[in-house]
């Protein structure tokens, strides 16, 4: 029997780490022959900690597991034979519903396989794809293979990928390089995470299949330094790859050579940039510098250099052992494949989704997230991070590919999705990415550097009740200013919050402007507590809480609120009882 634990970053901030020590005692205590695994996040973070009892064929999946339950689930399942079906989300006859709809091709061994052991990566056609390339391929067919997948970058700009490795394979010079940017900085996005702690070998095994097709020899994963555990188990698939010989010298008695190495950064979401992200690997400060030339042409130390993400090179393995037309029979038209998607913010089932391209975001935000929070209304979702868009309710029914999420103002990104409820604030949200932006900018561009500063001084302006009339236009201004005198995605992508909230929720700017009042009563310094007197029992308990004071009344009297004094904290709604408090 074998019971394995999921150990991905969210299952150990959920408490895997005490249900293992707790399972590993419990083994010893009472002389259990169990094989105790880890394995990464399948994708169901809304469910961890993650427990699969595995049995033979039989596969029983426990969630939201604790120390405590574990000792239950030994002595009932493990030693009685009698599974505790109450606390069962998934079996081997009927998986995870929220699978159902998803095709799973970057994620196929996330949650399944140990990332730590080469062995069980090679058991699910691991390596299967290297060993076809350097012994049946030439570099050209292998480009054609990646042209007939119509693989995009799935970075963010959808660019295709064969024709990057095709410009780099072209490109003249004996040192070229292959560059995987795994700095993923987006606030709620974390698929380029998962997948280096779930199947860390498929991410080496494109590389290696990149290196190959354009005649580099080394490679770089430029990896943020917030993910250690990322970091952890790459150098562990790192060095069993090279002692398997499929990093290294000759690879599987071939001419082929290549190897690759780690670059921890420092957490600069401009590095996320690839230009900037090359600076940094050279050891420069992460600014971005003109194109062209692309770093196809002149990228690491003016060498020809390739740069795709962790989910473009996890997608390259599949398809050379598929077949690119196999590959391209998911999704539209000129979007083919999968997208991974990082469901964030005010849904019921957060975690990692795979979907066809073309599925549409209704399907996703409440087919597989299972819809909103405490079933309030959806109000919208932001797509592409701080560089993205906010879309609205009325286009739920968009189809999920590049062109689609375009047209509304939004873009793919990398694949984060933070859903937004009735009791967001459209204008705050816009506050919050541009505040994150102009944190982030390198300050290289003076647009970028001064103009999304003044943008959130005027939406923090707004927020706090003092906007002006003419802000909104002034937005829009400053928007389109930025957009064109930008040099990078950063600063050109910048205003995209702000335009698609004053597009699509122009109403909630003018309330905040005119009125002074905040529809989503989020905004603080417009809002205005008030106790009702037919509602207050006068229990005192509101008084008591407020930390600054500003309740006074008598015992089993109706209570008042000194606005001079309220800071709008809202501990008194939290107290009370009676539902007394007003909020307007």
């Amino acid at each position: 029997m074998k019971i394995r634990i999921g150990f991905g970053s969210c299952g150990i901030a959920a408490g895997a780490k005490k249900v293992k020590d707790r399972l590993s005692e419990l083994i010893n205590e009472k002389n259990l022959n169990i094989d105790l695994s880890i394995t990464g996040c399948i994708g169901m973070c809304f469910y961890e900690p993650i427990v699969d009892i595995i049995d033979g064929d039989a596969v029983f999946t426990y969630a939201n597991v604790t120390a405590s339950l574990i000792e239950e689930i030994v002595d009932s399942h493990i030693i009685n034979g009698e599974p505790l079906s109450q606390y069962i989300v998934s079996t081997d006859k009927e998986p995870y519903p929220q699978l159902k709809n998803q095709v799973r091709i970057v994620l196929k061994n996330c949650g399944i396989i140990n990332p730590e052991k080469i062995d069980e990566y090679i058991e699910n056609n691991g390596y299967k794809a290297l060993s076809r390339v350097v012994n049946e391929m030439t570099p050209e067919e292998v480009i054609e293979e990646i042209k007939v997948s119509g693989l995009r970058g799935r970075g963010g700009a959808g660019f295709p990928t064969w024709f990057k490795w095709d410009a780099a394979k072209k490109s003249k010079g004996q040192d070229k390089y292959v560059v995987c940017n795994a700095d993923e900085g987006d606030p709620g996005a974390f698929m380029d995470r998962s997948v280096l702690e779930g199947d860390p070998h498929a991410v080496l095994e494109g590389m290696a299949i990149a290196g190959y097709a354009m005649g580099a020899k080394k490679g770089f994963i430029y990896c943020r330094a917030e993910y250690p555990l990322a970091i952890e188990r790459l150098k562990i698939a790192i060095n069993q790859a090279r002692e398997r010989n499929y990093l290294g010298k000759n690879i599987l008695g071939s001419n082929f050579e290549f190897d690759i190495l780690i670059k921890t950064g420092a957490g600069a979401f401009v590095c996320g940039e690839e230009t900037a992200l090359i600076a940094s690997l050279e050891g420069e400060r992460g600014m971005p510098r003109l194109k062209p030339p692309f770093p196809a042409q002149s990228g690491y130390f003016a060498k020809p250099t390739n740069i795709n993400n962790v989910e473009t090179y996890a997608n390259v393995p599949w398809i050379l052992v598929n077949g690119g037309q196999t590959f391209a029979a998911y999704g539209t038209e000129k979007s083919k494949g999968t997208k991974v998607f990082a469901l964030a913010g005010k849904v019921k089932k957060g975690g990692l989704v795979e979907v066809p391209m073309g599925m549409k975001l209704r399907d996703v935000i409440y087919g597989i997230g299972g819809g909103i929070k405490q079933d309030k209304e959806f109000k919208a979702v932001q797509m592409g991070g701080p560089s993205g868009g906010c879309i609205p309710k009325e286009l739920l029914d968009t189809p999920v590919d590049y062109e689609s999420i375009s047209k509304t103002g939004a873009i793919m990104g990398s694949g984060g999705m933070i859903v937004m409820d009735e009791n967001t604030c459209m204008v705050d949200m816009a506050r919050f990415f541009l505040d994150f932006t102009c944190k982030e900018s390198c300050g290289k561009c003076i647009y970028c550097r001064i103009g999304t500063k003044r943008m959130l001084e005027m939406l923090e302006r707004i927020c706090s009740g003092n906007g002006k009339d003419e802000d909104i236009k002034t937005l829009e201004e400053l928007c389109v200013s930025i957009k064109d005198g930008s040099l990078c995605g950063l600063g050109q992508t910048a205003p995209n919050p702000v335009l698609t909230t004053i597009r699509y929720f122009r109403d909630e700017y003018l309330s905040h402007i005119e009125t002074k009042k905040c529809p989503a009563k989020q905004c603080k310094s417009l809002l205005t507590y008030t106790i009702s007197a037919d509602a207050c029992k006068g229990c005192t308990l509101c008084a008591k809480k407020c930390p600054a004071e500003a309740i006074k009344g008598q015992v089993k009297e109706a209570h008042e609120i000194d606005q001079e004094k309220c800071i709008r904290c809202g501990n008194c709604i939290t107290v009370c009882r009676f539902n007394s408090i007003n909020v307007e």
